[in-house]
């Protein structure tokens, strides 16, 4: 009776639940070891892009470490809910107009109930009935994630249920529902890196926010991936690649990009850490390495031998049609080429050719030859534009320029500069 009467339970007009009695409902062991294949109930982000991994009532702090007391974190999931378990969890990340209080809140969900957190700190006034806050959203789900603008039609929070996907207008409240039978049944969805992944058992599979396709070899393990674990992809025999990029870009919406071997890895991420992955997961025509890449306006060049493939730079990338074509064709000149590069709100394409520099007008048609110069340095591994200077790679080291004019004159190379490896995730 004295529980029922705490101020917080008349607060909110919630029934708080009585601690478990059976020896069967309480905590988990603390040393399990999802290493051994967990199936999570909730994966979220927090405001610094650290993943949280929930099982029962433990959770996980990142790709490794052990499973910890879920309340030594969010404290009142447990001081007032006696928390068992997590339905759901998401990170609203979006800076909507409309709510921008919400920017970098976790929500929580728990049967009927909606828990808000701040900075690791229950919001005042939560937990409430998920109605007050997601109206049209059901009870009891399985999963939850935010879904962008740049990547759904609008700034949306897909709820997952069974087959049914409830698709949250954040702006307008408004509830589109939709039946996704071809995916497994989600018990924790993830958006990591701008693509969307569905748990089930400890696999997971990854598909479209707005359609829900799935293109690829799914499912697939996930102790491979989102975990380290021995003798797994990640594990400890796990080897990272050599400081010796192939191309580096970055596109007009701001997404870095550097290339090395039939990898890739995203720069402007680093709240989610520094990942590989394969570039035919972000460009499925173009397998194997690639001699250079460069952006323009809203497209994407990359070369292959002697082959240019054009993307349309999107929330995900989408090959032009008619597409890849010669480089002779595209560009009017003859390859290879070892790198190539366009600084920000110009309209030449700086292609590297050995100890060569060609300008190309990406304004003429047909593309045309602005000039040619002799560079100081012998081999160019890769070429980028930006803030600081124009940046010659070779090797771990690079080369840095004020402006492709100065590079066009300079008849000695500067002093090399080591970067950085881990910005690149690689070991020299």
């Amino acid at each position: 009776v004295m529980f029922l009467q705490s101020p917080f339970c008349l607060k909110v007009s919630v029934i708080c639940k009585m601690p478990k009695e059976h020896p069967e409902e309480t905590h988990y062991d603390a040393k399990f070891d999802r290493c051994d294949g967990v199936e999570f109930d909730a994966i979220t982000p927090d405001e610094k892009g650290n993943i949280f991994f929930f099982k029962g009532d433990h959770l996980w702090k990142g790709f490794s470490g052990p499973a910890q007391l879920a309340n030594g974190t969010f404290q009142e999931l447990d001081e007032y809910h006696h928390l068992a378990h997590v339905d759901a969890a998401f990170r609203m990340h979006s800076k909507d107009e409309d709510e921008p209080q919400a920017h970098d809140h976790i929500f929580f969900f728990l049967d009927d109930m909606v828990f808000s957190y701040y900075q690791q700190t229950l919001e005042k006034g939560f937990p409430v009935n998920i109605q007050q806050v997601f109206p049209g959203i059901p009870s009891h789900l399985d999963a939850a994630v935010e879904c962008p603008k740049r990547e759904c039609t609008t700034n949306s929070v897909l709820f997952f249920k069974g087959s049914d996907v409830y698709s949250f207008d954040i702006k307008t409240k408004t509830v589109k529902k939709k039946e996704w039978n071809h995916l497994p049944n989600c018990t924790s969805v993830l958006r990591w890196v701008e693509h969307y992944y569905c748990f089930h058992g400890n696999n997971f599979t990854r598909f479209h926010p707005v359609s829900g396709d799935v293109s690829g070899a799914y499912p697939k393990d996930a102790r491979h991936y989102f975990m380290t674990c021995p003798n797994f992809g990640h594990g400890e025999a796990h080897r990272k690649p050599r400081c010796k990029l192939d191309a580096i870009t970055t596109d007009r919406m701001g997404k870095s990009y550097a290339f090395t071997g039939s990898m890739y890895i995203r720069l402007d991420t680093p709240r989610d850490g520094i990942h590989h992955f394969p570039i035919t997961r972000s460009w499925k025509e173009v397998s194997g390495a690639v001699d250079a890449v460069f952006s323009y306006g809203d497209n994407m060049y990359i070369i292959q031998g002697g082959q240019i493939y054009i993307y349309k730079s999107a929330a995900h990338y989408t090959l032009i049609e008619g597409y890849p074509k010669s480089v002779t064709e595209e560009l009017g000149i003859q390859g290879p080429v070892d790198a190539a590069f366009v600084c920000a709100d110009q309209h030449v394409a700086h292609i590297i050719q050995g100890q060569k520099m060609i300008d190309i007008d990406l304004t003429a048609t047909p593309r045309a030859v602005k000039s040619e110069a002799s560079l100081p340095i012998h081999k160019v591994d890769a070429a980028t534009c930006d803030s600081e200077g124009v940046k010659l790679f070779v090797g771990p080291e690079y080369y840095l320029y004020q402006t492709p004019k100065v590079l066009a004159v300079s008849k000695i190379s500067p002093v090399a500069q080591k970067f950085p490896p881990r910005i690149f995730g690689c070991e020299d």
